[in-house]
């Protein structure tokens, strides 16, 4: 019989043990749930930082100004910071309106302009320099500056100033101006445009400068009256003061005025189709586009294109439409930092647009009183809305990503100066004006490129290597194979791309020919080499069953050499000597060093490790008795290895290559350094692509922080983390039911 202290202590080994199985387990299970909720809490982040792209636009009126002394208001604005705004008057003042305080804070009076009457005012686009029409012919321009210091308390203070600048003598008539354009490009250059009656005045300065100073000025007038078919009083200069839209009685007349001697009719658009007349037009930033509003509440885009039949090399041609107002538009303001617009109607309605994806941001609540001028804050963050009763209203706009849509993100999108709509990825260009293209499909198509052209490479020789391995290799044989395809798997992948970029693209690029002939040759040689082997008998004694591939190594060096070295030959005959214009004749496209034949070798060589191992795992641990009873019944190796070991590992084969299908679609560094890393749309192998994940890589730093760059590189995180996620649901899926399939075999 057992002491009690035998039975004491077995009793505390097995409760011992009981209480490290129960904490085995929570701690199993806590590591579990905790690599589930991180995973879920980064997924969580990257949606919240790319979830603002889709909200919606916001408007507010803050602030009111009427009309005081029955004076009336010509032009309205505001500084950046939409703390001073100003109006000027029909009497020749400049009220500057705390908007903060909601107060006058001063008035500028224009005592150059005593005993004159004061028609009409214009302004440029950034609302700096002005122009008044007065009357005898005469305009005035001048400019407002809103000068910024802050005081002991570090609080900002706004100082309005207004620079009074000449008197010009436009119409020798007298006349009163009835509308008027103008842009001041600086350094005494700027140019007007204004009509009297039926006469249009093309007025202009410039004046040169050198290293001592201002020098002489030159004087153009034209009357464009020669040009037009009567004239509406609506015209547009662009911001740059080198085009010129006019609206005649039945056509809208777009001029080139680059040459100040002589302007040039580039295009005349008939209207007479349409049913309504133009009411408003007005450039957009980039003077690409002009925006159109008619006497209906339609709104549109007419928007230059290159076209090699038109004598200047491009034209305008009509791609917006934008959502109708119910009354004629009356005022177009466009901003100065994006391709948002604000349309206004004769009934007080006001819409706030964008122009690529034609989306309507926001609607503000009409008063209907009509719109008579509409000023972009500099910022696009706001504006002042002036009636035709003399009251303006301050509104403040939130909307921080206006240029991001379902459409722009996914669709084909319309870009200034593309023939037609594209898929198109460019985040920063080398001007003010440019516009961010963000379509994902790019990046989406080309993350699948790559992956296939790896896997095309990796897949084959993976599984084919491992099956040899597993099957028909000796087992010496296999412990020296099998380690060193593991040791593959820790080379880093900068290595590999920085390898492939540098070295493995160069040299691709100087053998191609040489590589497809490899297609062709291979093969043969292969077939040679088991003829060889069969002929010579002699080896069978010599050579260890599962040693065959010794054999058939020196065979396969010498199929590449004789690729390589008949490469050049097969060019000159085939390819018309050289194999770079016989693809841009024939496949229509152009061959890039950094390709995707680069990129398939490159992350093949990265994938081969994960396919290989897993595949060898597998088919090593298909039964013994399977293979036994094929061979017994008097198939070959082969016929067994294809008919039995094959499907009854066709699971963890099937989960090997998702699982490379996985590593090659998150891969980034061997994309990033061994393609051109250029986004566009090519099923060519010949070109390169730009990843999801390389995009990432390349734009993050530079992408200003919660800018629409920003949540666009999060928002493409999350189309990578669920494209990952339904790739491994999937393949989970298959390799389960594949697995019920043949586990009773």
């Amino acid at each position: 019989m057992k002491s009690k202290n035998s039975q004491n202590t077995g009793k505390t080994a097995h409760t011992r043990a009981v209480f490290f199985d129960k904490a085995a387990r929570i701690v199993i299970n806590l590591g579990g749930v905790g690599i589930i909720i991180a995973v879920l809490g980064i997924l969580l982040f990257i949606v919240l930082e790319a979830l603002p792209l889709f909200y919606s636009a916001s408007g507010e009126e803050v602030f009111i100004h009427r009309k005081t002394e029955q004076k009336g208001i010509l032009l309205a604005g505001m500084d950046e910071y939409q703390e001073v705004a100003y109006a000027i008057t029909d009497s020749g003042n400049v009220d500057f309106i705390d908007l903060m305080g909601k107060r006058l804070m001063m008035q500028h009076h224009f005592y150059e302009l005593e005993n004159r009457i004061i028609k009409t005012a214009a302004t440029d686009i950034y609302g700096k320099n002005f122009v008044l029409g007065l009357d005898s012919g005469l305009v005035a321009t001048f400019q407002i500056n809103f000068n910024v210091t802050f005081d002991e308390n570090d609080n900002r203070i706004i100082n309005p100033e207004v620079i009074f600048d000449s008197i010009i003598k436009l119409d020798t008539l007298n006349r009163s101006a009835n509308k008027i354009s103008y842009i001041n490009n600086g350094e005494g250059q700027f140019t007007i445009v204004a009509s009297y009656g039926d006469d249009l005045i093309y007025y202009s300065v410039e004046e040169e400068h050198s290293l001592f100073g201002a020098g002489e000025k030159t004087e153009y007038r034209t009357n464009l009256l020669q040009y037009v078919n009567g004239v509406s009083n609506l015209f547009e200069l662009d911001s740059d003061a080198l085009q010129l839209a006019v609206v005649s009685k039945s056509e809208l007349i777009l001029f080139d005025i680059r040459d100040k001697n002589e302007p040039k009719v580039i295009q005349r658009i008939s209207t007479k189709g349409k049913k309504a007349d133009i009411t408003a037009l007005k450039y957009l930033l980039g003077n690409q586009t002009l925006i159109i509003g008619d006497s209906e509440g339609n709104v549109y885009s007419i928007m230059k294109i290159n076209d090699k039949d038109s004598e200047y090399g491009w034209k305008f041609v009509e791609t917006h439409i934008f959502s109708p107002h119910k009354f004629p538009i009356s005022y177009i303001a466009v901003s100065t930092r994006d391709k948002t617009f604000l349309t206004g109607d004769r009934g007080g309605k006001i819409h706030l647009n964008y122009l690529t994806n034609a989306k309507l941001l926001l609607e503000l609540e009409d008063t209907d009183i009509p719109v008579k001028m509409i000023s972009y804050s500099p910022k696009s963050d706001g504006a002042i809305i002036l009636f035709e009763d003399g009251v303006f209203s301050q509104y403040v706009f939130d909307d921080p990503h206006p240029d991001v849509s379902i459409k722009i993100l996914f669709g084909k999108v319309w870009y200034e100066g593309y023939k037609q709509p594209e898929y198109v990825w460019q985040s920063t260009g080398g001007s003010d004006s440019f516009e961010p293209k963000f379509s994902l499909i790019p990046l989406i198509f080309g993350t699948l490129k790559g992956t296939l052209y790896a896997m095309l490479f990796a897949i084959p020789l993976a599984i084919l290597g491992a099956l040899y391995t597993s099957t028909f290799s000796h087992p010496k044989l296999r412990n020296k194979i099998k380690p060193v395809v593991e040791l593959m798997a820790a080379l880093p992948s900068v290595v590999i791309g920085f390898l492939a970029g540098i070295w493995l693209a160069p040299v691709l690029e100087d053998i191609l020919p040489g590589v497809f002939l490899m297609f062709l040759i291979l093969p043969l040689i292969i077939i040679l080499a088991v003829f060889v082997r069969k002929k010579i008998t002699k080896l069978d004694k010599k050579l260890t069953p599962g040693y065959e591939v010794v054999f058939v190594i020196p065979f396969l060096l010498l199929g590449v050499f004789l690729s390589i070295q008949l490469g050049p030959l097969f060019e000159s005959i085939f390819l018309g000597g050289d194999y770079r214009i016989w693809i841009s004749d024939f496949l229509n496209t152009d061959y890039d060093q950094r390709n995707s034949l680069v990129v398939g070798f490159a992350m093949g060589f990265a994938v081969i490790p994960i396919i290989f191992t897993i595949c060898e795992d597998a088919l090593s641990s298909v039964p013994q008795h399977l293979t036994s009873a094929s061979l017994a019944l008097g198939a070959n190796k082969w016929q067994t290895a294809v008919r039995v070991v094959l499907p009854t590992a066709s699971p963890g084969i099937f989960s090997a290559i998702m699982i490379g299908f996985g590593r090659a679609i998150g891969e980034t560094m061997i994309v990033l350094m061994a393609t051109g890393n250029t986004p566009i749309l090519s099923f060519s192998p010949f070109n390169g692509m730009r990843t999801l994940s390389a995009n990432i890589a390349v734009e993050i730093p530079e992408a200003p922080y919660q800018g629409t760059l920003y949540r666009i590189l999060f928002l493409s995180a999350a189309l990578l983390f669920v494209l990952t996620f339904v790739v491994n649901t999937v393949a989970e899926i298959v390799r389960q039911r594949l697995r019920k399939k043949y586990m009773h075999i």
